[in-house]
């Protein structure tokens, strides 16, 4: 038998002839249920993605197709006046100004089951490739989305950019066209931890809620991070199990934002990296796997399982982005 027939991904056929079963022609075959299998991805996805963890993913249940549109309604000002008794209260007009999220991207999968491989193998397929697809679309998902929020960083009232994507540095953490001195291993230029408090203070002064704070940077920059000599890091960058889910590093706060390491951060032209923090309300997301199909290979013995991913990501709140240029002088 091919397939066990209690594994939740496959129901039985009554195709007894093996012209879309998943067996050798001739045994009791079982199909291959998509819906099932979508599930299975978007549950592995969601544990590894660090752009679902990072953003507001409120309007995923609102796509169904690629091309789909999310009119999303930001949140009213309200201005608030010191009463005087018997004076009138002076009312502010809300307005309903508003987003659309554009499901504007599809990425594709596509793998062949074979029949004697799957029968004969120990390893369970289902748990197999339902996460071999969900980290390559996580991969995929993150980059875009992250690379979208970088460009949506507000660089002029309020100027959230620090430094560039230069080779030359200087120490002064200010949107200048160097890129930021890392403490490096020569023992000069700025701490890390230095520059995460200069991202912090730029939220602080935008009233940045501190709650859903988050900070994203490749593992070039958690290198010269666990170097630091600071006390704080001893409780802070070691206080949880080492790398978690959605890669979380640490189960603790880390200059109040919540950490994530990713290769998933575009490469520079010049400087060692680039790292970005913000608010979980800053950009908003939305995803969904809209088809899952099954075919049967034509040249062999085995089933074909492709799907189609899209997704859309509009930042909605730029001053709730803050981005950062380093370079890291190993000489």
């Amino acid at each position: 038998m091919a397939y066990n027939q209690s594994d939740a991904l496959f129901e039985q056929s009554t195709d007894t002839n093996g012209n879309f079963g998943n067996s050798v022609s001739g045994q009791t075959n079982a199909f291959f249920m998509p819906k099932v299998y979508s599930k299975k991805v978007l549950n592995f996805f969601r544990k590894a993605s660090v752009a679902e963890a990072i953003t507001n993913t409120d309007y995923s249940g609102d796509i169904s197709a690629f091309g789909d549109t999310v009119r999303i309604v930001k949140e009213p000002t309200i201005t608030v006046y010191q009463y005087e008794r018997g004076a009138d209260v002076t009312q502010t007009k809300l307005t309903d100004a508003e987003e659309t999220l554009i499901v504007d991207v599809a990425n594709a999968f596509k793998f062949k089951v074979d029949d004697i491989e799957k029968s004969m193998s120990h390893v369970n397929w289902k748990e197999a490739a339902s996460s071999a697809a969900a980290y390559a679309l996580k991969d995929a998902f993150d980059a875009g989305v992250i690379a979208e929020m970088f460009s949506g960083v507000s660089s002029s009232s309020p100027d959230h950019v620090i430094g560039s994507d230069s080779s030359t540095t200087d120490s002064t953490m200010t949107h200048a066209t160097n890129s930021v001195d890392l403490l490096g291993s020569d023992g000069t230029g700025v701490d890390p931890l230095d520059l995460m408090a200069r991202m912090a203070r730029l939220l602080d002064d935008q009233n940045i809620p501190e709650e859903g704070r988050w900070f994203v940077a490749p593992p070039t920059f958690y290198e010269e991070l666990s170097r630091s000599s600071s006390k704080l890091m001893s409780v802070d960058y070691n206080a949880g199990m080492g790398s978690l889910r959605n890669g979380l590093v640490s189960s603790g706060k880390l200059r109040g934002f919540d950490m994530y390491k990713t290769n998933n951060i575009a490469s520079t032209s010049n400087a060692t990296g680039k790292v970005l923090a913000g608010h979980i309300s800053s950009t908003a997301t939305a995803q969904a796997i809209t088809q899952t199909e099954v075919i049967r290979d034509p040249d062999s013995f085995g089933d074909i399982v492709r799907g189609l991913h899209v997704y859309g990501a509009d930042v909605l709140r730029d001053s709730a982005l803050v981005a950062a240029f380093y370079l890291i002088d190993t000489s």
